[in-house]
């Protein structure tokens, strides 16, 4: 019988990771944590396969552009061998020189095989009314560097 609360700390790790890997550019290891048939669902509804998502992952931060970056109001569900890790992140990015906040919610879709696998991501974006409040930051990136 599987621990539920030691796969909630697991997919916990591995969404701080993938968080991680998205800020650092990091492909080989997020390549690891993603499913081979993996997809991904954008704020616009396009879907995007495994090795575009991966080739467009090694450029997509850039810490001059995005100089705040948050994950708040994590939660995240089992279901046997599925889970679902579902949070919001704010960001701060510099658009033709003005900086826009906002904040996007995802939702993470693992399954177990062998290990925890995202196997869709799906992002959100968020209305102001609908902002997690401060009180709920996982954790917060500066220029890209992970604050403690």
């Amino acid at each position: 019988m599987a621990d539920i609360a030691k796969d909630i700390a697991d997919l916990r790790i591995l969404n701080a990771k993938f968080i991680h890997n998205f800020i650092t550019c990091d492909v080989a290891s997020h390549s690891q944590i993603i499913h081979p048939r993996f997809i991904c669902i954008n704020s616009a509804g396009g879907k995007q396969e495994r090795s575009s998502y991966l080739h467009d992952w090694a450029t997509d931060f850039d810490p001059e552009l995005i100089p705040y970056w948050d994950t708040r109001n994590e939660q995240i569900e089992v279901f046997g061998d599925v889970a679902l890790v579902r949070s919001t992140n704010k960001y701060v990015r510099v658009v033709t020189g003005q900086e826009v906040t906002g904040m996007t919610t995802y939702t993470d879709t693992y399954i177990r095989e062998h290990s925890w696998q995202c196997i869709q991501a799906q992002l959100t974006p968020v209305s102001p009314e609908n902002y997690p409040s401060d009180d709920t930051i996982v954790s917060v990136y500066l220029k890209g560097i992970l604050q403690q």
